[in-house]
């Protein structure tokens, strides 16, 4: 009797055992959206602020659903460096100190690694919606004026007609769609690399006015009729489409970049007075909204339940915060000191929180030292790539703490922080070294360090070390009374910034 076995039969079996093996080894790898405030403090979220004079209940469910941080660190003080060190997952200070200004060109050198190129080559469609603030290599018909960092564009200067390059889909991204920066030329939507509409007047805001601060914006050219105040509107709506279009079978990358509460400080009106905080604080408010309709987003696309979610902020927030104490006695810092460009924790101690169904235990609060650097090599090791020797130079992977396990020892042996040029600190267990004479760059009114009893401190100082465990708010300098931990730490220091990497 012959065989009822035919070699189709055979090869259709070994498909489907090859297929149902591949599964087993390769679960589906989760979809990840990366939710990225800006100038957003550390007592700015209310699960993290029990005095906070605001209300985020979104952000709090999020941390409720997840982990967060409560020692966790952008790279920088400031908005472009610590952008930089979290889509490369090294230090920004190997490569840049300050700001992309208005029209500067693009930070990223040809060919390096990015976060969003990794997700790509895993498989993963990826996405910036937001803003970039990590230049373009602008073109023009006529060469511009230049005076130090600032340059000068009019708008007929400027080439509209041809791609922009340098941008985000040249550093992995599939899809970009933002302003650039919400207070820097040009005042225009950029789909991809291509300007939606070109930018063929001045700025000029017709009396349109911020509701708290300065309004902060440079002068450069603009879409005719541009109107700031849709500019987080409209990011939100993109970001519902851009979720809503993705499939199941597609793990997809979303990196989600708000212009708020970044100044100008401009809530629209139906968040006007929804906080004790003054426009600020409703600013807030309409972000954790913002992050609301994402979440709904998801939910809406059934995509939630297979969606790792990162929320965090670039740095501390912006020098008003000092008037908000005094106004509304809302702390942006919480109990830390310093704000935006400080080296002290307020500085770059941000929210943090990681929501990840079915992987991270929901409620967990975790004291662990972390930096938004780690990201690089957490999405690394959860999308199965592996990183090469110049890849992520500075980044640990979160992956493990994620999931549950304990350490004998700190995962990080130390982090650094830097806002400037050879103003750095760095961070050991309960120890933080500031290498410089003060961590204060954003000047303190003489008011709020006489209420706080802060000691002030000129160039003759030679530094300053504290022991946050004892000292969270930095009041007490034990840099003469501990010279070992000085020198250990400074030897720490001296050995990160020279052998060009922190990851073994």
């Amino acid at each position: 009797m012959k065989s009822l076995i035919t070699p189709a039969i055979l090869l259709g079996t070994i498909n489907l055992f090859c297929s149902c093996n591949k599964t087993t080894q390769q679960p589906q790898r989760p979809n990840v959206v990366v939710i990225y405030a800006d100038d957003m403090g550390y007592g700015d979220i209310s699960c993290q602020n029990k005095d906070a004079k605001l209300k985020t209940p979104n952000i709090d469910k999020l941390a409720s659903e997840g982990v967060r941080f409560t020692d966790a660190h952008s790279s920088s003080g400031i908005c472009s460096p610590s952008r930089f060190a979290l889509l490369t997952g090294q230090y920004h200070w190997r490569r840049m100190h300050d700001i992309v200004w208005a029209f500067g060109p693009s930070v990223f050198k040809q060919g390096e690694y990015t976060v969003p190129k990794m997700m790509k080559q895993q498989g993963y469609t990826t996405a910036a919606i937001g803003k970039w603030h990590l230049g373009w290599n602008w073109e023009y018909n006529s060469e511009p004026q230049r005076k130090g960092k600032q340059i000068s564009v009019k708008p007929e200067q400027i080439v509209t007609d041809r791609p922009i390059n340098g941008g985000p889909v040249d550093q992995g991204f599939d899809y970009y769609f933002g302003d650039g920066t919400i207070n820097f030329p040009p005042y225009a939507w950029v789909e991809n690399n291509r300007f939606v509409e070109a930018p063929t007047v001045p700025l000029d805001l017709k009396g349109k006015k911020t509701l708290e601060g300065h309004w902060e914006f440079r002068k450069g050219p603009m879409v005719e009729d541009w109107d700031p105040y849709q500019v987080l509107p409209t990011l939100t709506k993109k970001a519902e489409e851009y979720i809503s279009n993705q499939k199941a079978d597609k793990p997809f990358f979303l990196y989600f970049a708000l212009p708020c509460p970044h100044a100008p400080i401009i809530p629209n009106e139906e968040f006007r007075g929804k906080s004790n905080a003054g426009a600020y604080g409703d600013f807030v408010v309409q972000t954790d909204y913002v992050v609301g309709r994402v979440l709904k987003a998801l939910e809406d696309a059934n995509l939630s339940d297979n969606t790792l979610i990162i929320f965090s902020a670039d740095n501390g927030p912006e020098l008003y915060a000092y008037d908000r104490i005094k106004n509304y006695k809302h702390r942006s810092m919480g109990e830390l000191r310093g704000l935006k460009r400080d080296t002290w924790e307020g500085g770059h101690r941000v929210p943090f929180i990681v929501k990840w169904p079915g992987k991270v235990k929901k409620g967990v609060v975790s004291n662990e030292i972390i930096s938004q650097i780690d990201i690089a090599a957490t999405l690394a090791d959860i999308t199965g790539y592996n990183l090469q020797e110049n890849d992520a130079l500075d980044s640990h992977n979160l992956k493990p703490l994620l999931l549950g396990k304990s350490y004998e020892k700190p995962l990080r042996e130390a982090t650094v922080q830097n806002t400037f040029k050879d103003r750095y600190a760095i961070r050991q267990g309960d120890w933080v070294l500031i290498d410089c004479f003060s961590g204060e760059h954003t000047r303190m009114p003489k008011w709020y360090g006489e209420q706080e009893k802060y000691e002030s401190y000129d160039k003759t100082n030679p530094g300053l070390l504290y022991n946050l465990a004892d000292d969270p708010s930095q009041h007490h300098n034990l840099y003469s009374k501990y010279p070992e931990k000085v020198k250990e730490l400074q030897k720490l220091l001296h050995q990160y910034r020279t052998e060009g990497r922190t990851r073994k």
